[in-house]
């Protein structure tokens, strides 16, 4: 048995019951990038069931769908990806992690600036594309890295590569990290690297993410306690600050992340478990507001997908879902409070309707199930996980 959870980062499928408390009650990620972009078809995502899980333009129902498919719910408060990739392991959160939309405490912005030696720019919330070209000049003029955050729980630091090294700008966000605990333990502390010139900076692939450590059990690591090998293809790992995981691959794009899952599977007949996050269609795309670059972007993994299937084996199972969504089509730049789809794909079987799921811990409980290891705290068991 090997499995892979191939996590489409931001592809929600409709507001959930409680979106309206996070400003998201319109949100609808899948659907409306299909009606913005009237061309946009998936007819590899058609053929496995995803027009099953909600009425979507471009995208109907097969006779049948060669996948098992319904939709799933995040039970944990807030929206951001590291809750939703946590809870898909096991680990429900009873409060969210904190947020700055007024910027970070004084104490904070203090205590980095004396740790590192030097002042900072920003501390404010805002778009990681709009607060570089904001200050991009007046950071190369100081050297002062620029601080920033989201409507997520996370403390990011920009800086231009040719004016602060990848080294310095980790070791600010290592210092950082140490910094925002207790009360102020934000979920992640992110290095956000940038090039080019006024007017056309650009963020780089050396993006690190610095995030808290998950508590234990959760699915990777009762996978890796039971001598199954937990491939991490990739921001996995920074997500799960390497806890749980037996190797890494990180990606500069989506196709990339792709191609070595493809990899892999194609070298490695064992029973492992392939953790892949496509992070480009969150990060370019919804963050962006751009559907019509989030459209291309999926028409390229539906394209992708043949290939994939046929590194499958009988018994092998591929799962296809999303963290959280991240609708570019209204206001705002943030995360959105919605459904996820939820696709399983078995060689051999064909699709059943899975429902609604309330919470993304079924899949780490399925998971354990079906590979008759202990559970994780959280999270009820699909029926039929086992033999899909």
């Amino acid at each position: 048995m090997r499995t892979i959870f191939c996590i489409l980062d931001s592809l929600g499928c409709g507001a959930l019951p409680d979106a309206a408390l996070y400003g998201d009650a319109a949100s609808n990620t899948l659907r409306h990038i299909l009606e913005a972009v009237p061309t946009l078809y998936l007819p590899n995502l058609q053929r496995l069931g995803l027009g099953h899980i909600l009425e979507l333009p471009q995208v109907p129902e097969v006779a049948t769908p060669l996948a098992s498919f319904g939709k799933m719910m995040m039970a944990s408060p807030g929206k951001d990806t590291i809750t939703g990739h946590w809870e898909m392991t096991g680990i429900r959160l009873e409060r969210p992690f904190p947020l700055y939309p007024q910027g970070f405490p004084g104490e904070i912005i203090t205590a980095l600036q004396e740790r590192i030696g030097r002042s900072t720019l920003g501390n404010v919330a805002a778009s990681g594309t709009e607060i570089i070209e904001r200050l991009g000049a007046e950071h190369r003029r100081t050297g002062y890295p620029i601080v920033y955050t989201s409507a997520d729980s996370v403390f990011q630091i920009a800086a231009h590569e040719e004016v602060i090294s990848l080294e310095e700008l980790y070791h600010i966000c290592q210092s950082a990290r140490d910094i925002l605990q207790g009360g102020h333990r934000v979920a992640r502390v992110i290095a956000r690297p940038f090039i080019g010139e006024p007017g056309s900076l650009r963020r780089t692939a050396n993006r690190h993410d610095y995030a808290v450590e998950p508590m234990r059990p959760n699915l990777l690591t009762i996978l890796q306690d039971a001598g199954i090998s937990v491939h991490s293809i990739g921001k996995i790992s920074d997500i799960f600050c390497q806890v749980g995981i037996t190797d890494s691959s990180p990606t500069r794009n989506n196709l990339e992340g792709l191609m070595i899952l493809e990899g892999l599977l194609a070298q490695q007949q064992e029973q492992g478990f392939y953790f892949l996050n496509l992070v480009d269609f969150d990060a370019l795309y919804g963050h962006r507001n751009n559907p019509v670059g989030y459209a291309a972007a999926l028409a390229e993994y539906d394209q992708f997908l043949p290939r994939l299937l046929q590194q499958l084996h009988l018994g092998d199972r591929l799962v296809i879902t999303a963290d959280h969504g991240c609708d570019p089509t209204i206001p705002g730049t943030d995360h959105t409070r919605e459904y996820v789809p939820l696709l399983i794909y078995t060689p051999g079987r064909t699709g059943q309707p899975l429902g609604t799921r309330t919470s993304l811990a079924d899949l780490a409980a399925s998971e354990c199930f079906a590979r008759g290891l202990n559970r994780p705290l959280h999270g009820e068991i699909i029926p039929g996980y086992d033999i899909i």
